[in-house]
């Protein structure tokens, strides 16, 4: 179990789904993202339209809403993770603009562009390159948008040549990156 770091609904619990399925970002992760994205060279989160690919429990989307977004698309492929995904929102106080998408995140295409896009797929499965490629192909990132990659620290994932990594964090074994277009 997780919880909400900040913002309307600070403190809520959180399912994770069980076993291997995911890999949920840590609260203290989840603050550091969230603290970093209040950088001026960043959207704001308030009112920003927001894609939580490979969502796993859907925290960082919730943990978005709860910030101020306007709108969390979640993909995520695993049918369990998905089911936890639609209690932990079905679970919050009022109702919100979420949209849950089963399918593969690395595959995924919208209509309209995100400003800020969380993307924390399964290490080791070479899924990070897919979904950078993908981002870029589609154009799944709104001007003067954000991706914030996580990352096995070892893994070394080819970012696209018209992406520029901005800012790198690091913590035991995961690598936060904040990539911009």
């Amino acid at each position: 179990m997780i919880r909400v770091i900040a913002g309307r609904w600070r403190g809520k619990k959180l399912d994770v789904p069980a076993g291997d399925i995911s890999r949920p970002t840590t609260d203290r992760m989840r603050e550091r993202i969230f603290s970093m994205l209040q950088h001026p060279r960043y959207p704001s989160l308030t009112g920003a339209r927001v894609a939580d690919l490979f969502a796993g429990s859907g925290a960082l989307g919730i943990e978005a809403l709860s910030r101020g977004a306007a709108h969390v698309t979640a993909v995520e492929r695993s049918p369990e993770a998905a089911a936890v995904i639609a209690r932990n929102v079905a679970g919050l106080a009022e109702p919100v603009d979420h949209h849950l998408v089963r399918g593969d995140a690395a595959s995924f295409a919208a209509r309209t562009p995100f400003d800020i896009i969380f993307m924390d797929p399964p290490y080791g499965e070479g899924l990070i390159d897919a979904a950078l490629a993908q981002i870029n192909d589609t154009a799944l990132l709104a001007d003067g948008g954000v991706i914030v990659a996580e990352w096995h620290k070892d893994d070394r994932p080819q970012v696209p040549a018209r992406m520029t990594i901005v800012d790198t964090r690091r913590q035991g074994i995961q690598q936060i990156q904040f990539i911009t277009a």
